[in-house]
């Protein structure tokens, strides 16, 4: 059994995926007997997300090569999050930088992408390839990656409780 109370999951849920409905549906199911049945309760309160739980998420997120601004778990993730990235060379810096720019004038919002377990390069060759994609496949894009981040920091925040 996860051995938290239910404020702290609520806690752990808003720092993964900040999403009122999301934290409310997974939330409801406490206590969780396991990890492996918490992650598939909150994969599938995320599948789909709609638009306005996306952009809901989304502002709760740095764009992708800045860092993190203010204190708490979900800063703290994205720190750790970016800092797995690596070595940043000025060049790759400022493609994603202007990548980020055209992702946010094309479709007015902040390019979200799971970076664990990329690199910066990848993360920019994803960033290219999304910069071409019709609005509503990109949003599905987004969402999905919003799940497999809120995942993994589930998956972090509550593994060493059983």
């Amino acid at each position: 059994m996860i051995d938290v109370s239910e404020a702290a999951l609520r806690e752990g849920l808003a720092a993964s995926l900040s999403v009122n409905r999301w934290i409310d549906e997974v939330a409801s199911g406490h206590p969780y007997e396991s990890v492996a049945q918490l992650l598939a309760t909150a994969a599938e309160a995320a599948t789909p997300l709609s638009p306005s739980e996306i952009d809901e998420a989304i502002a709760h997120h740095p764009r992708i090569g800045e860092k993190p601004v203010g204190e708490g778990a979900a800063q703290n993730f994205s720190r750790s999050e970016q800092a797995g990235l690596g070595d940043d060379d000025a060049q790759l810096a400022a493609q994603i930088a202007a990548g980020n720019e055209a992702y946010e004038e094309r479709f007015g919002r902040v390019f979200i992408i799971r970076a664990a377990g990329r690199t910066r390069a990848e993360i920019l060759e994803e960033l290219t390839r999304r910069l071409e994609l019709p609005n509503a496949s990109e949003l599905e894009i987004v969402g999905e990656q919003l799940r497999e981040i809120a995942l993994l920091r589930l998956e972090k925040t509550f593994g060493a409780e059983l």
